[in-house]
């Protein structure tokens, strides 16, 4: 399968394009955002689990990383509410499973080999720094060479310079609405520009964005 694999443009994913799709797990649904490959791909997807569902036991060949947007998600590692931020390193494995049901935004097969760090931070409880500009504040996540991943908080009116991130930029939008030169992204908008994208974001009544970016340069 290939879904927007064409790195090198911009794509735009809003909550009214949600295409919801069941995954081999019953009661498990994916919308895709982006994919290369079958059942094993490089992906980006937002997975919907029903209370009660799980996921049989498997191994992250390229590593995953994800984002709880509602719910609990829980494995053997333990139980992560909405707002944890998750990294499990390529190798390492896990039975997915949810007690209330949860849904996650997950990157699959897109560590750089040398990316051994796992990690698991709760933005409930995390302290946000201010960011570089007025009513801009951000909360760092995981950064490597060549690769930063960090929540951005705008208050109502605040805006961020022209950006052209050199490695691309991916941004999914976790509450309220972002703007841009482009267009307004309600909550649930995924973004991805290619490097070197202008891109000047801000936000007129406020949000909080998940934000990548330098990890498109391989992908191009």
């Amino acid at each position: 399968m290939q879904l927007r694999s064409d790195f090198s443009k911009r794509a735009v994913v809003r909550p009214q394009d949600y295409q919801w799709v069941p995954s081999p797990a019953g009661g498990v649904e994916r919308m895709m955002l982006d994919r290369i490959g079958d059942e094993v791909a490089r992906a980006t997807t937002i997975v919907r689990f029903a209370p009660g569902s799980n996921f049989d036991a498997h191994t992250h060949g390229g590593g995953e990383e994800f984002f709880v947007l509602d719910g609990v998600f829980s494995d053997e590692t333990g139980d992560f509410p909405a707002g944890s931020y998750v990294r499990n390193p390529i190798g390492t494995s896990h039975t997915p499973r949810t007690e209330h049901g949860c849904t996650i935004f997950v990157k699959l097969h897109q560590f750089d080999d040398a990316d051994r760090d796992q990690k698991h931070i709760d933005a409930n409880s995390a302290a946000f720094e201010a960011g570089e500009a007025p009513g801009v504040s951000v909360l760092p996540l995981h950064h490597t060479d060549g690769e930063e991943v960090i929540l951005i908080r705008f208050e109502p009116g605040a805006g961020l310079g022209g950006q052209g991130h050199p490695g691309g930029t991916e941004i999914l939008v976790l509450e309220g609405s972002l703007q841009d030169e482009c267009d307004n992204y309600p909550k649930g908008s995924w973004l991805r520009l290619p490097p070197g994208f202008p891109h000047a974001p801000s936000s007129e009544n406020g949000c909080l964005i998940y934000r990548k970016t330098g990890h498109l340069a391989k992908a191009t």
